[in-house]
């Protein structure tokens, strides 16, 4: 599952490695359709801020049912888009949920 480390990082280096294309895009983050993801992990190694958990792990509960619901919403996405240009600047920062996350769609 994708987690906060995500928002407004949004790197997408995962995108193009997933063979299922389980990603959808929203404006500050991406999330990955738990129905779809078979659970291979090619794409954690790839993200950069390691935004990305197995759903079995204990942290990953609250994150579920985040990426469930907005990818139920958000356009799907199959190709490595541009991050933001002041991504690396968000990298690491805690509480990023609370004070950046958007429920609007991303460009898809």
């Amino acid at each position: 599952m994708v987690t906060e480390a995500c928002i407004k990082c949004k790197y997408m280096d995962c995108v193009e490695v997933c063979p299922v294309d389980c990603f959808y895009e929203g404006e500050t983050m991406l999330v990955i359709h738990p129905d779809e993801c078979i659970d291979c992990g090619v794409c954690e190694p790839e993200c950069p801020p390691e935004a990305i958990i197995p759903d079995t792990e204990g942290e990953a509960d609250r994150w579920v049912e985040v990426n469930r619901d907005f990818a139920e919403k958000w356009p799907n996405i199959t190709r490595k888009g541009e991050p933001p240009a002041d991504a690396d600047e968000y990298r690491g920062m805690p509480g990023k949920f609370e004070k950046f996350f958007s429920d609007k769609p991303g460009k898809g």
